[in-house]
This record gives C-alpha cells, structure tokens and sequence, in this order.
C-alpha cells in the first residue's frame, strides 16, 4: 500500500534536498541520486540528537565547515584560546547572533580576538576564480527532520529545519491533506504551539517559517503568536491564487526542487533577505524591524528579468504587469540591486548604470527609501534631489549603479547617455502608464516643451491630469534618437494600455504583445493582499425633469443646449443637497464605525466646480446634524463659481497649505475628502473604506480610481462604492482586461500612416511641394523660423477658406497622423523619409491652426427651472469579473469624422426631449420636496427676514408675522416654478397651513440657530 502519512512526505522533500534514498530501517544510509542537483549542492541529512537546542546550532557542521575553508585560522584562534577553543567560539558566535541576528553573522562573520570567521561564501558578481569557488563549494546545507528545539518542553519537535554551516535559517511544518490536515492547520500550529519568546524562534534567527501541504505554501519571518502573519508563497494558478497542477509530483514542490536549493537559498541569502527599521509616513524610524523574504512571484520576476539581461544585453524592453498589493516596491529595490552587479558570461558588467524613473514625488521618496534600505554597499544608490543638472551629470559620468531621479530630468539623462559612448544602462520606469497624481497644473505638452535642465528642475513637480505622462515623455525620446541599443527599460505597471503593451511588452509569434513577468489583480484579491472593491457596488440613476420659465420660445442648437442643460442640472443646488444627504446619512449609519471606527470616505466629482459645491454642501449638512467629522476637498487653481461670482482654492476651503492635504486626511476627524481628478490614482490610505462616485469613469481610469479602497487594513472587511454615474456593466468592462493577463492582440499597422497621408491629400489644403519647402527649411542648420511661417502662412489661408464641417474633419485627421507617427516612429525605423517630413510638417502647422471659439448658449439656463429630482438605486451586490485573459485592441487613429451639422430647436422641445430623456415617473413628493426646498433657500437667503431673525430684536412670535409676508410674496414669485404645488398651496387649506407650518420651522431653525 502507498504511504500517505506526513512521515513520508517529510521524506520525499528530505530526499530530494539530500539526494539520498532512505533506507527504511537505518537513516543513516546515504546512496546518491542524480535527480536534484549535482553533489555539491546536496544537503547532508542529520538526525534529531545532532542538533544542540541550548545553543540553537549543529555545532559539528559549524566546525566541519570552518575546518574545510578557514583552517589556518582556526589554528590561530585555538593558539589564543587553547582547549577550550570550540567552547569559547560557540559562546561567542550564540552571542553576536543573539545581538546582530543570524542573517548579518551570515553576511559579515565573526570576529573573536581579532580572528575573522566568515560564517557562509556567496557568488561573487563576476566570475568565480578558482579558490572563491573552493569556498563556496565549502558551504554546507543540512536537514534534520523532527529536532527538538524546546529546553523548557523537551517533547516538542519541528518537522523540518534547514541548517547553513550549522547555523538554522529554515523552519517548515508538514502537513498532508489526505490525513485530513492542510497549510492552514500548520499556519494554526505555528501560531499556537510556537513560542516566540522561545530561543529558537526569537525575531532575527531563523529567517523564514514554512507551512507547507502538498497544494499550497505560506510563509512568515517573525512569530508573534496569534497574531503572527503569514503569506502565500505560491505561484498562481491559472491567474488566480494557489498553485499549478504538477503532473510529477506535488504541486508545491517547487519549493524544495528550486527554492530551498543551494544556489537559490544562498543567493536569498546574499541578494534578497533585507532587515529594515520600519518609518513612519514621515521617514522617522519607528523603533521596529522586520526581516523582508521575497514573495514567490517577486523572486520569479527579478530572477528571469536578470537571467535575461545577462542573454541579451542592453537594447530590451520589459513589461512587469505587477497588480497593486504586489510589493512592486521591493520587487524594483531588488531589480536594481541586481542589475547593478550584473555581469556576463565573459565577465563584463550588463549596465554600468541603473536609472530608476518615477513621476510622483510621494513614491519617489517611498521608492528611494526603500531601494537605500536594500543597500549593502554605501555608496551604491544616488538620488538626485537636488542640483540636479550637476549632480546627474556627474552620477552618470562616475558610472553610479542606482541613480534615482524623476521624469522631469529623463530627457536630460538620455541626453548624457548618448555622450558616454561605450556606455550602458538600464531605466526602470515605476508606472509607466501615466502620471498619477491629480488634475491639471502640468500638461503633456508642457512637459514636452522643456529644453534645459533648469526648466525641468522648475517644473520639478506632481505630473497632474497628464494622461500617459511617462509614455509621452519616453515616445518623444525616442522617437527622436530611435531605439537605444545601449538602454535597456524596465516597465513596472498595473493596468497597461495598448501603447504600454507595444512599447514595452514581449511579442509574440502571432502578432499579439504580453508582459514579460505578471501578477494578477486577481491573484492578489484571492491571497488577501488588496481588497476586492467589487464586492459591494450599489448603483443610482438620476432622475430630473426641467420646466421653461419664460412665456417666449427662443431656438437654441440642440446638442450644445443638451449638453449645458444636463450640467445644469449635474450642479444644481437641489442636486447636490440630495446627494450628500444620501452620502452623508449612509456614511453616518453605515461606515463610520467601521475599521475599528475609523473608517474614511472619498467623493469623486466630475469637475472642479462641483468638488466645490459638493464641499460647501458637506459643510452645511455636517455642521447642521452636528456630526464630528470634517470634510476636506482637493484640486488644482483656483474655481470661480459662476453662480455666485466667488473664487474658491483648496487652501483656501481646507483652511491650509494645499501640500497638508494628504497628511491632514490621516487626523482621525478627517473622514471625508472630495476630490476632482487629485488622489484618485496613486494614493495610498488604508483606511478608506467607501468610495461615493459622482463621475463618469471608464477603462484604465475606472480601475485606477476604484483601486484607491482596496488596500488591506488589519481591521477592514471590505469596501463599498455607491455611484451616481455609472451602470455596473460599464465598470465590468472596465476591469476586465485587467483581472488576469491583459494581451495587445496585433500590432499598430504602419501602413494607416499612408491612409492618412493619402486623406491629407484629398483635402487639397497643402501639396507636396509645401511639405518640401518645409522640410528644406526645418532641417536645414541655416533655417529661420520665418521662413517656415512663410510657408505655413499660405496653408492657413486655403484652411481658413473651407467650411468649418470640412476643417474639422481635415484637423481630425491631421491630429490623427501627428500621433500614430510619433507612437509608431520608436517602434519601427522608417526608410521613407516624405513620412518624417509630413510629421514635422504637420505638427508645426497643427500649432499655428487657429482654434475656433465655441459660444455655448450659456442663457438657455436662466430660462428654465428644476421641476422635479429623484435618485434611485439601480442595482447592489457584486460585480464578477470572468476568468480568462484581457484583451486590449491595437492603436487605430482613426479620424473622428466630419462635426454634425448644427441643429436648432426652440426651447420647449429641448425641454421637453430632456424630460424625455432623464425622466421618470415623479411623484407629487418628488416635485414638493424640490418646491420646498427652493423655497427655504429663498426665504433663508432674503436679509430682511434674516434680520428679522435675530432673537434680540424679535421674539419666535413676532418673527412669524414677518415669516407669514415673506412666505406669501416668495410663493407669489415661484408660481413658474411649479403652478401644480403653487396651486396646491393655494387651494388646499389643509395641505397649505402644514407646509407653511413646516417651511416656518425650517426657516426659523437655520437662520436662528436652533437647527
């Protein structure tokens, strides 16, 4: 009968590190194997009594160890100490381990009266000679199956410790499924039945604790009883968590048959393990540490990015598609580190430089502690914060291996690359989809146009509302000096677009692009490490209905007044009342206590503009209920609200710097924060719970703004988003692609630039001959710009004669060749030359087109009212992503197409095609809750019943006499505004006294006080 006890799956991972059969009645037997390894990096199998458990060490592999790389040393050291030489060394190496921890003794050795001990060799980053390869060779990995680790309970055993030179740096508890025990009854042992205060699992001396069953493996650095964390240390399985099936052998043993391998743990050991002092938000060291082992997908990724650097050579393109919650962080520290030392195999360093690039000031400095924390050498890393002209300049001349700087300065960089002939490096991009960072204050076109140093450093700041930033930047790099033969870049992101595929992503042999390594959103949310912030989406529609105002019926064009009455009613008043009393009262009831009460909420709005008002309604509304929390509102300029003439500016609304923002939201009062465009991508806080979304959203930007709640949290659950403004169906599409691997299916067609060129042509604007005489003077060294207005001059005239549908349509397809031409131009060579000089061409004249000035008919809303307002919920619970790879289209800049010709209809149809459009059946509720409202707002903004309020001058009786004439002037004057509640009012006795004794309590309430 087959054994399926734990006893023979400790066997099996014994065997194979050992590459020894067992013999069933004498361990002791050792007849080698060819199926793991070669001899030298076999572990040596050990029994249960070899190991000393006062001293936490195999003493004789330590000194068999010393004996074989360091005997003449040793001979020294027993000249000092005598007969007592072995006792004496172990004291003191339990000593320095107990006080610098095992995995700095393994690094840096030992000294004991001015002997040094080297305790483990790692591959040097160049070529072994001959002794370093004796040396390494020397180290000696053991494995001893149940050890008895406990003085104080000498009955309890391990299953399985990984010992280096005597020294134990591997604990694993088994556990077999078919006994009806998995990795999460290990997980449970380790943190019930593991001491931590015992010696042997003391934080900093054995360097990683696995639970492993034959599915799945977990794995911790520090033991802390019941609240000890483990993670996954699985490979995924078909995009999600978990591991593959293994058609020979136990789907985890890629843990044993290739991680705990000597080369592979050895260079963890050297290369990966890092012990850092964890620091506050504000860089200042808490006191903490913890002992970082990489993730499993991490180490893959790194390990087969090097392995084929070191093929290749500079020149590449890499995609890492790493989702949120992947440690991409650490995973790019590590990738830097490594590169740094690579060499090939004629012992040449790979890249005499890594460049590390990122547009965020935020994650640049998260990003730059992180890669210093992982620094061995000092030395190694140098940011570039300041002087940055000189200062890059001279870390790129003296060869530094990690220079960190931003986006800001890349071009500069390449600038000096191309210098330093003979030279290469390596650019490793984080997010390399777009800029992150909020709204508007820097454009892509901005950014383009910097030409020196000195400007960059100036425009030093957040890339804001520049859609594919990092992109834009490199494309034009590129596009302007070709491939570099000697760069080679390393593309971090979590959502790429088609452009990201084809620029940086691996072809292949059908045409189609994917990421070089990938990580899934989805293998993330099944490991726990970000929350799934689908889980709980409730949707709304809006309801409105609109009503003319004015007896005259004047003709507006219908697409312009659509568009200005939908916004009309987006911000009117009664709107976004309503709107934040649902988003209030929900997060009142339903989210503050949430997260140990501390749950926090963002609004995101679709414009400036309505962050504004949405901040002034919260600040009513809160003020009024008395609840204590404080509403904060982020974004760019300055919004000068059209209605009442006011400007208002971040600072200004928050009562402080606009660069506090993000550090006055952690303050326990500030649970809400309104944003227009600011925070949604690249903002880390975990406490946010909920998301109330006020904005279309979709694509990449959808996922990005969304994926703002799903950091985890040790006492969040979940999250919930309610949204105003898109359906559940557009948000799965959106994600989609980016739930598993995300796939660009073909490649641009070069061939559409010809498309365009020949539409170009029919247009009859310009000839060959204008892009010749052009190009005579745009690449000649003793052009002048005036000639080339001279030439552009005449286009703009034959433009300017033609229709405006047919100059739209020329523009539209302009446009369209500028941009596929300078996408296509860093992916491709060109050998037609006519093709670059259409672009230069095009591209100047595109900025000397004059651009038309649209007049909105901005009167139509001061001709009509709100009649009557609802919002509805549409539909709540999960929205599932389907298994299964994305697909993204390829580029295709097509033109847009000749403009509709305008439309002009009098107002009562627009009117009446909108309440078609956005209406419903309203209830008289719906229309007096608005009527009602309206009025308050009147009555509550009239300064003679203000006045009237004050209790000093008047008493609550006597204010009613006052109330009573206002009340029936201000209903006289809104009988356009609903004559069916005005009459209702009117003619209904009871109806009418209860509204006004409603409206009365209302009013008094608010401008006294009492409210």
């Amino acid at each position: 009968m087959i054994d399926t006890s734990e006893r023979d799956f400790e066997k099996t991972i014994e065997e194979a590190l050992t590459g020894a059969s067992e013999d069933a009645s004498d361990w002791g037997v050792r007849e080698p194997t060819t199926t793991y390894g070669t001899p030298e990096s076999h572990y040596i199998k050990r029994h249960p009594e070899d190991y000393n458990r006062s001293l936490c060490l195999d003493s004789e592999m330590i000194f068999d160890f010393i004996y074989t790389t360091q005997a003449s040393m040793w001979e020294e050291l027993k000249t000092q100490h005598g007969a007592k030489v072995k006792e004496r060394f172990l004291k003191r190496l339990v000593k320095e381990i107990e006080t610098r921890g095992t995995l700095d003794v393994l690094r840096r050795g030992v000294k004991d009266l001015g002997c040094k001990f080297d305790m483990a060799y790692f591959k040097p980053v160049s070529g072994l000679n001959e002794e370093h390869r004796r040396l390494y060779n020397g180290n000696i990995l053991s494995v001893t199956r149940q050890p008895h680790y406990s003085e104080r309970e000498p009955n309890k055993s391990l299953d399985m410790v990984l010992f280096l030179n005597g020294i134990p740096i591997i604990t694993a508890e088994l556990k077999n499924p078919l006994k009806g025990q998995t990795v999460q009854d290990a997980v449970q042992q380790y943190r019930r039945d593991r001491d931590p205060k015992e010696l042997f699992f003391k934080f900093g001396r054995c360097l990683a604790h696995f639970a492993v069953d034959t599915d799945l493996v977990y794995m911790t650095t520090h033991l802390k009883g019941g609240s000890t964390v483990f993670l996954p240390f699985n490979k995924g399985n078909a995009g999600g968590a978990g591991n593959p099936d293994n058609p020979d052998g136990f789907k985890t043993s890629y843990l044993w048959e290739e991680v705990w391998q000597k080369d592979s743990l050895l260079e963890i050991i050297a290369q990966y393990l890092q012990v850092v002092e964890l620091e506050d938000d504000k860089g200042k060291k808490t006191g903490e540490r913890s002992l970082i082992f990489p993730r499993y997908h991490q180490l893959d990724a790194v390990r087969r990015l090097v392995a084929h650097a070191m093929g290749h050579g500079s020149g590449q393109q890499y995609l890492i598609q790493h989702s949120a919650g992947s440690g991409k962080s650490n995973t790019i520290a590590w990738l830097c580190h490594q590169l740094s030392g690579l060499h090939d195999e004629e012992d040449r360093r790979v890249f005499d430089s890594i460049i590390v690039i990122t547009d965020r000031r935020v994650l640049d400095r998260q990003l730059r502690r992180t890669i210093k924390q992982f620094e061995q050498v000092r030395g190694v890393v140098e940011a570039i914060t300041t002087q940055k002209s000189r200062n890059l300049a001279r870390a790129l001349e003296e060869g530094k291996d990690i220079i960190i700087t931003t986006l800001q300065t890349f071009p500069f960089a390449v600038d000096l690359i191309g210098k330093l002939h003979g030279k290469h490096f390596a650019v490793v991009i984080d997010e390399a989809h777009s800029s992150q960072s909020g709204e508007g204050a820097t454009s892509v076109k901005k950014m383009l146009s910097i030409t020196t140093l000195e400007e960059a450093e100036k425009e030093d700041v957040p890339a804001e509302d520049g859609e594919d930033m990092i992109n834009a930047r490199i494309e034009e790099e590129m596009r302007l000096r070709g491939r570099l033969p000697n760069v080679s870049f390393f593309a971090f992101t979590a959502t790429p677009k088609n452009k990201t595929l084809e620029l940086f992503g691996t072809q292949l042999p059908d045409g189609s692009f994917e990421s070089f390594s990938l990580y899934t959103m989805r293998q993330a949310i099944e490991e726990g490490f970000i929350l799934d912030v689908l889980q709980n989406y409730t949707t709304f529609k809006v309801y409105f209905s609109l009503l003319k105002k004015i007896k005259d019926d004047p003709r507006y064009d219908k697409k312009k007044a659509t568009y200005l009455l939908r916004s009309y009613a987006d911000l009117h008043e009664h709107a976004i009342d309503e709107k934040t009393d649902l988003m209030l009262e929900h997060f009142w009831t339903q989210v503050r206590h949430r997260i140990d009460d501390k749950a926090k909420t963002m609004v995101v709005t679709r414009s400036r503009l309505h962050a504004v008002r949405y901040k002034l309604a919260f600040d009513r509304y809160l003020m009024g209920q008395g609840y204590p929390f404080r509403a904060l509102v982020a974004f760019s300029g300055t919004v000068k609200d059209p209605d009442s003439g006011q400007e208002f500016t971040e600072s200004g609304m928050n009562g402080f710097p606009e660069s506090q923002t993000a550090e006055a939201f952690k303050q326990n009062d500030c649970r809400i924060l309104i944003v227009a465009n600011k925070f949604q991508t690249g903002f880390d806080q975990p406490l946010l719970h909920t998301m109330y979304v006020d904005k279309k959203l979709g694509g990449v930007h959808a996922v990005q703004t969304l994926s703002r709640l799903n950091r985890t949290h040790p006492d969040k659950e979940e999250t919930m988003v309610l949204d105003f403004a898109n359906e559940a169906e557009e948000i799965q599409k959106s994600f989609q692609p980016y739930y598993e691997a995300t796939l660009l299916t073909e490649p641009t067609d070069p061939n559409k630039l010809y498309d365009f060129e020949r539409m170009l042509n029919d247009y009859h604007i310009f000839g060959r001959s204008d892009v010749d005489d052009f190009a005579s003077v745009y690449f000649s060294k003793k052009g002048k710009q005036e000639k080339i207005h001279a030439v552009l001059n005449p286009v703009i005239d034959r433009y300017l004669e033609r229709d405006e549908d047919e100059r739209a349509d020329f523009k539209d397809h302009l446009v369209s060749y500028v941009r596929l031409f300078a996408f296509l131009s860093q992916i491709i060579t060109f050998t037609d030359a006519d093709l670059e000089k259409l672009y230069q061409f095009s591209r100047h004249l595109l900025q000397k087109l004059p651009v038309p000035r649209d007049k909105l008919p901005v009167e139509i809303t001061e001709n009509i009212n709100m009649d009557s307002y609802r919002i509805q919920q549409t539909s709540s619970g999960e929205i599932k992503l389907m298994g299964g790879d994305g697909e993204l289209q390829p580029i295709s800049e097509l033109g847009t197409g000749r403009s509709s010709e305008e439309e002009l209809a009098p107002l009562s149809e627009i009117v009446h095609y909108m309440n078609e459009h956005y209406g419903t059946e309203f209830t008289d509720v719906d229309k007096v809750k608005y009527f009602a409202e309206d009025m308050e707002r009147r009555l509550t903004g009239n300064d003679a019943l203000v006045k009237a309020s004050n209790p000093d001058i008047n008493s609550r009786e006597n204010f009613r006499l006052a109330f009573n004439e206002f009340f029936s002037d201000t209903l006289e004057g809104m009988i356009d505004s609903n004559f069916e509640i005005y009459k209702k009012v009117v003619d209904d006795e009871e109806f009418g006294k209860l509204f006004r004794a409603v409206m009365f309590d209302k009013v008094y309430g608010r401008l006294s006080g009492e409210l």
